[in-house]
């Protein structure tokens, strides 16, 4: 019998929790698992960890309310060098923060993946980190006594990515430039989920990634599977499509106000997606 292990977005929502520290996948703007993320916000969860390499993922999911804390090596979007409504949600004490330089976070994915309680690096010594993340502290090292920052783990009960094809397993590739660290977010993860472009036979996934480079996610690293052409819209999915600029700057304007968002949001949050999907395509 083979495997199925295609779901809808709502249906990942309601395989989370309230409380729940969730890792979303991409890189800044660029390959988001959108369609998941407005599911997340579309649904009532609460007091969500998100930890991210952060972008619209981390601004929206604050400003529809879903986040106690954000962990993070930064939140961007690219062409507008910070979410504004990430900043205003920090700003206000709405959210918690906990910021992580984008090396040590690297480690703390990979220290989660490994199963070790944490990786040595000399990563931030010298900087404000360590005082600004109480999580970090120091080690010496058994062999000649060097003081080295200790990174620890980024366990996380669940995480969301979304790659460009992927077959009804849960095998997938990307065909942009580069995985964003994807693999290390669903191997950190108790409940692993993905998004993607196009559901494919598995011949022709493997014909699509054209190198195993491209082929580092595989069915035991995926519990379910989201097949969303667009999905990761407004943000960038190349090859298949670039990034919306003039929706994305209408996003960033959506925090100017509590009315704007409310607006933003009845439009493009608080409908399904194949809504969301046919309301992008006549824009």
């Amino acid at each position: 019998m083979t495997v199925d292990k295609r779901v809808t977005e709502e249906e990942v929502a309601a395989e989370l929790a309230d409380g729940m520290t969730v890792g979303v996948g991409g890189w800044g703007s660029r390959r988001k698992p959108m369609s998941i993320v407005r599911a997340i916000a579309r649904s009532s969860l609460k007091d969500l960890t998100i930890v991210s390499y952060g972008g619209p993922d981390v601004g929206l999911l604050c400003a529809a309310g879903k986040v106690r804390r954000v962990v993070y090596a930064f939140v961007s979007l690219d062409t507008i060098p910070l979410d504004p409504h990430f900043r205003a949600a920090r700003q206000t004490g709405a959210v918690e923060d906990e910021p992580w330089d984008e090396g040590l976070f690297l480690l703390g994915l990979q220290a989660a993946a490994w199963r070790v309680p944490f990786l040595p690096t000399r990563v931030g010594l010298g900087s404000d980190l360590p005082r600004l993340n109480p999580r970090l502290s120091t080690v010496a090292s058994p062999f000649d006594g060097e003081e080295l920052i200790a990174a620890p783990a980024l366990e996380l009960d669940a995480a969301i990515c979304h790659l460009d094809r992927a077959d009804q397993r849960g095998n997938a590739c990307f065909l942009g430039a580069d995985l964003y660290f994807d693999d290390l977010f669903l191997r950190a993860a108790g409940r692993r989920f993905i998004s993607t472009e196009k559901v494919v036979p598995t011949d022709q996934l493997v014909a699509e990634a054209g190198t195993e480079l491209r082929l580092r996610i595989n069915r035991s690293m995926v519990d379910a599977v989201v097949e969303r052409r667009g999905g990761a819209h407004f943000t960038e999915c190349p090859p298949d499509y670039r990034r919306d600029e003039s929706f994305q700057a209408a996003y960033a304007s959506a925090a100017s106000s509590p009315e704007a968002w409310a607006d933003f949001r009845a439009e493009w949050v608080d409908v399904d997606e194949a809504d969301y999907q046919r309301r992008v395509a006549a824009r």
